[in-house]
């Protein structure tokens, strides 16, 4: 144990002391952590989703499936017809999204296309309501 010696000088006053004390600090810290800690939502690293149960019925008739191929250069081709721009393929999608009983899109991009006209196609579909829509031949970007 230490002991502070004073100045010798004929004072009885004490030195002044010029270190802050951070122990309050360190538990008021501490236990702001805590209720920190405390408060914070668990986080739950599932997602919920209602199944059905059982085995569901055959389909009844085999679903119509349009398939939007986009070639390197960007031009749309819409079950093998070219689109000359992009209202006709939003007509068409349009149409598509006001069946009932929806027809499946296959959107086939080539490998060599730029995103932006992939993203267009994807806007597209998604603004007008297409809810059946899958993009195929993936395996061709895994290298």
């Amino acid at each position: 144990m230490g002991m502070n010696v004073g100045s010798g000088g004929g004072s009885n006053e004490p030195e002044v002391m010029l270190d802050i004390n951070t122990t309050p600090l360190i538990d008021v810290m501490l236990v702001l952590i805590i209720m920190l800690i405390i408060t914070i939502p668990i986080q739950l690293h599932s997602v919920n989703l209602n199944m059905p149960a059982g085995n569901p019925p055959p389909p009844t008739k085999e679903p119509v499936v349009v398939t939007i191929d986009i070639d390197f250069d960007g031009t749309v081709l819409w079950n093998g017809e070219a689109l000359p721009d992009r209202p006709t393929l939003e007509t068409r999608l349009a149409q598509v999204a006001a069946e009932p009983d929806q027809a499946e899109v296959h959107i086939r991009p080539n490998k060599l296309v730029e995103y932006k006209s992939v993203a267009m196609v994807l806007a597209s579909a998604q603004r007008l309501g297409v809810t059946k829509l899958g993009m195929v031949g993936n395996e061709q970007f895994v290298k």
